[in-house]
């Protein structure tokens, strides 16, 4: 039975990380670790995590360079066969979802990156609608140059394939972090599963123009400047006709 290490970064995040904590908590799947970076909450975060500690959990608070770094040290922590990044806020949709998930990794070929679709719920957790980029039927590194075709939380990844975040991206190094992740992976197995609760207002939604310039230069890094440009005058056009 393979291990889950779930990753949670946070940041004065007491508002919404409870359910997340519980959601982790609740799960039916027995190999699961959930580990939390904190950068030096100055709310009611670490009171929560002191709330909710068990066995299954690793917290450490200390100032960091931001949320990527802190998504690194918590990757270098991680001791399961699998990562996922879950936010504050975020949840897994049921309480059975990681076993399901982690059923399909049974066997000697266990698939390199798992994803599945995503539901997005509003800051009480209540369903709005189900994510705006279905997952596709099959997945490659190519795919994201229609967009981030999968969302970052319903994307899993093997641990011993995992690479650092780039810190020089601030909102959308998961974008490039992804699309390197599915180059070097040899199997990508989608679970036909809806795996997350995704909270409406992330970072990358808040500084959407940043990200928004950032997912273009890294765009042009992976599939090459003239194709990206050509790439995006369909997304307006497309954006125009709807």
């Amino acid at each position: 039975m393979k291990k889950l290490s779930v990753i949670t970064v946070t940041y004065n995040a007491e508002p919404t990380l409870e359910r997340t904590l519980i959601s982790v908590l609740e799960q039916s799947y027995p190999q699961i670790e959930h580990l939390i970076v904190d950068g030096k909450s100055k709310d009611g975060t670490v009171g929560l995590l002191q709330q909710y500690a068990n066995e299954k959990m690793v917290w450490i608070s200390e100032p960091d360079k931001g949320l990527y770094d802190a998504m690194n040290k918590a990757a270098a922590l991680a001791r399961g066969d699998y990562l996922c990044f879950l936010n504050a806020g975020d949840t897994f949709f049921a309480a059975d979802s990681v076993e399901k998930m982690m059923h399909l990794t049974n066997g000697d070929h266990a698939p390199d990156i798992l994803y599945g679709e995503t539901a997005i719920v509003d800051e009480s957790g209540t369903f709005l609608h189900m994510r705006r980029l279905k997952a596709p039927p099959a997945l490659t590194w190519k795919s994201f140059r229609l967009g981030m075709m999968v969302c970052h939380q319903a994307f899993i990844v093997k641990r011993e394939l995992f690479e650092s975040y780039d810190l020089s991206y601030r909102f959308s190094s998961d974008f490039d972090w992804s699309i390197r992740m599915m180059k070097k992976a040899k199997t990508i197995l989608h679970t036909h599963l809806i795996l997350i609760n995704y909270l409406h207002e992330g970072m990358t939604t808040i500084n959407r123009k940043a990200s928004l310039k950032e997912r273009y230069q890294i765009m042009a890094k992976h599939y090459g400047g003239l194709s990206t440009f050509l790439y995006h005058i369909w997304f307006v056009m497309r954006a125009v006709l709807r």
